[in-house]
Order: structure tokens, then sequence, then C-alpha cells
């Protein structure tokens, strides 16, 4: 059995980067998250920027995990 040990670096490498990627786009979710809390906190109202920069940040995780599924499923079939 031959193995390719240069794929495997380089599925290794795109797997820690795209993962990389997706918890810096969750932890800015969450950083908007904290910022509409502290608008509201501050001065009462709310703030649609950081609300709108979670719900993006979060959809676009949704989004990834959603094409991970859709990668991975189909094989087993």
């Amino acid at each position: 059995m031959d193995l390719d040990w240069s794929a495997l670096g380089k599925v290794t490498g795109v797997s820690i980067g795209v993962t990389v990627a997706v918890v810096v786009v969750f932890a800015l979710g969450v950083l908007g998250l904290a910022r509409h809390e502290g608008a509201r906190e501050e001065d009462g109202g709310a703030s649609s920027l950081g609300m709108a920069q979670a719900g993006l940040c979060f959809l676009a995780c949704a989004a990834v995990v959603a094409y991970g599924i859709h990668l991975i499923v189909p094989q087993f079939h």
C-alpha cells in the first residue's frame, strides 16, 4: 500500500487553516454580540450594527459547517 504523504499534508494544512478561519469568524460574531449588549447597557438603545455583525458571522460559520457536511455525507451512500 503506497501512501501519498504530500496529499495527507495538504489535507492537514487545509483542515487547520479552515478551522482557524471559522474560529476567528465565530469570535467576530461574539464580539458583535458584545457590542450589541454594550450599547444596550450604555444608553438603553440597541446597536443594530453589532447584531448585524454577529448575524453575518454566525451565518458564515453555519454555511461552512453545512458545506463540510455536504462534502462528507455523500461519500457514505
